[in-house]
């Protein structure tokens, strides 16, 4: 026999394989649960209320770097954050001058294209 930890949907379970038997029905064993179910990584909270101007993540990627925080001064150009999509890093620029708002993701956290990033004033 042999024994497993298997992950299914985010569920941990213990199994037992036999070896050796060909043939015949096999008798299903119910899943034990492993333990506790590991706690899924809470997302980035944003920073205060959006502003009206909104960097959105144009592909999906990793965030690698975050450059600014809520309340910073920005000039048109600058770097806001650097973001990670095809084992490429692609810089996200500030669109205008003015005044970083939220950041809405960390460091690490995986984006889909569209998500807001950043809003401005």
């Amino acid at each position: 026999m042999k024994n497993y930890t298997i992950t299914v949907n985010g569920n941990v379970y213990d199994v037992t394989v036999e070896e050796g038997k060909t043939g015949g029905p096999v008798k299903p064993a119910a899943p034990k649960p492993a333990g506790p179910k590991p706690e899924a990584p809470k997302p980035a909270a944003p920073s205060g209320v959006q502003g009206a101007v909104k960097v959105n993540a144009p592909m999906q990627g990793k965030i690698l770097k975050v450059n600014v925080a809520a309340g910073d001064a920005v000039k048109k150009g600058d770097i806001l954050l650097i973001l990670e999509a095809m084992k490429m890093e692609n810089e996200i620029f500030a669109p205008q001058d003015g005044t970083v708002a939220t950041v809405e993701c960390s460091v690490g956290d995986s984006v889909e294209t569209g998500k807001v990033l950043v809003s401005m004033n």
